[in-house]
């Protein structure tokens, strides 16, 4: 099948496959930056048909625009789910529905059965590699099988025409692992919505009632499981607490141990998942944003926190390797160095109230890192993957095995 003439960058229309295990109303990283980049690609004229899993409650669809397969909830996470489909019938909807480029979001099963289609079509294959799956077995008491998980998403991108990472540091890390084709396209965040100026009194005005108006409020948002290594922002809390008692931890998000976290940390309060405007609220209305996540291979958070003028305590990987400037819009502490992540919390927690020039470092640093240019970037390299991939199938150079 050979496509000609095709060059985005011209504004000519692909048909593109846009396959994913996870997506709205699913609330994660993954999910909303696939619907954004969705949205952009259609805005851009593209067809793009989505092909996802259907999620509890919703009907079955197999219209042009969207495809529900099958699905079921992932083990230790079932509010997510991983899509069934069989290669041989989304090879089907490909002959009829003719996509030009398939491209992979998440490396789940209905992820493998597209990757197989896309192959055996001779169609051109990009993937994402957005999670580091080999390093959460580890979390779980499964650390043995770490080397046997990388090894599966190395044979999975591997066969892929080009997989894009978030970070030069992924590409670094990925290649001296045996990956091939890597792409850094970086990530985006939202400076419209998540803005300083969107700080609440009526919020923090809330929050107050924990303990005194004039205190710092810590944050965190994200997920609540075990790889997110929650544990350790509310133990830096509680560090602050030993000089500053009515200083207040707000937790956002949810997930497995949101339970044995709000039996352990009883002063920290915990609001559950926000969206939308009162997300972007309750980032404002804080103080510091706490991530002691070493599982990422990027945290949207991160961007989403410093665009909110809060200085970011993390440690020096992922986002914050690339956004924070370390003593100027927060602290990066050595990866896996506990103490020094505490300590850090602990000074500028102690020094709340004179780190103006740090909340304004911190929007700075993302207003630099938009939406636009990263999804213009991303596009871009799905049109030079296309044409790569026709001008291979007529010269007949042997395709990506």
């Amino acid at each position: 099948m050979l496509f000609k003439d095709i060059d985005c960058h011209e504004g000519h229309a692909v048909r593109i496959a846009f396959v994913t295990e996870t997506y709205p109303p699913e609330l994660n990283g993954v999910s909303l930056t696939v619907e954004r980049t969705v949205r952009h690609l259609r805005e851009r004229g593209h067809h793009v048909e989505l092909i996802r899993p259907r999620q509890s409650g919703e009907p079955p669809l197999a219209s042009e625009e969207e495809l529900r397969t099958l699905g079921c909830p992932i083990p230790m996470y079932p509010d997510l789910r991983i899509g069934l489909a069989a290669g041989g019938s989304l090879r089907k909807r490909f002959e009829r529905t003719q996509p030009q480029l398939v491209h992979i979001a998440t490396e789940g099963p209905l992820g493998w059965a597209a990757l197989r289609a896309g192959k055996a079509m001779n169609l051109p294959v990009t993937t994402d590699f957005r999670t580091n799956f080999h390093q959460y077995s580890r979390y779980y008491g499964f650390g043995w099988l770490s080397p046997v998980v990388q090894d599966v998403l190395r044979r999975f991108h591997n066969h892929a025409d080009l997989s894009f990472v978030p970070t030069e540091a992924v590409r670094r890390q990925l290649g001296e692992a045996g990956f091939q084709r890597l792409e850094v396209v970086g990530r985006g965040v939202d400076t419209h919505l998540f803005d300083p100026a969107r700080r609440s009194p009526q919020l923090r005005a809330q929050w107050g009632k924990l303990g005194a108006h004039d205190a710092p409020v810590l944050l965190y948002v994200g997920r609540l499981a075990a790889e997110k290594n929650v544990a350790l922002a509310l133990c830096a809390f509680d560090a602050v607490r030993l000089r500053t008692p009515s200083a207040t931890m707000v937790v956002v998000g949810d997930g497995p141990q949101r339970q044995r976290l709000e039996a352990e940390f009883p002063a920290a309060h915990f609001v559950g998942v926000q969206r939308g405007e009162a997300l972007a609220r309750h980032y404002a209305s804080a103080d510091l944003f706490l991530f002691p996540s070493l599982s990422e291979t990027f945290g949207n958070v991160t961007l989403e926190a410093l665009a909110s003028g809060l200085p970011v305590i993390a440690f020096n990987t992922a986002a914050a390797a690339e956004h924070v400037d370390d003593c100027a819009s927060g602290l990066l502490a050595p990866p896996g160095d506990e103490k020094a992540f505490i300590a850090s919390v602990c000074s500028l927690a102690w020094q709340y109230r004179h780190l103006a020039s740090v909340r304004a470092a911190a929007r700075a640093s993302a207003l630099k890192a938009g939406w636009p240019e990263v999804l213009a970037r991303f596009e871009s390299r799905l049109a030079d993957t296309l044409a790569a991939h026709s001008a291979r199938s007529v010269t007949g150079v042997p395709l990506v095995a």
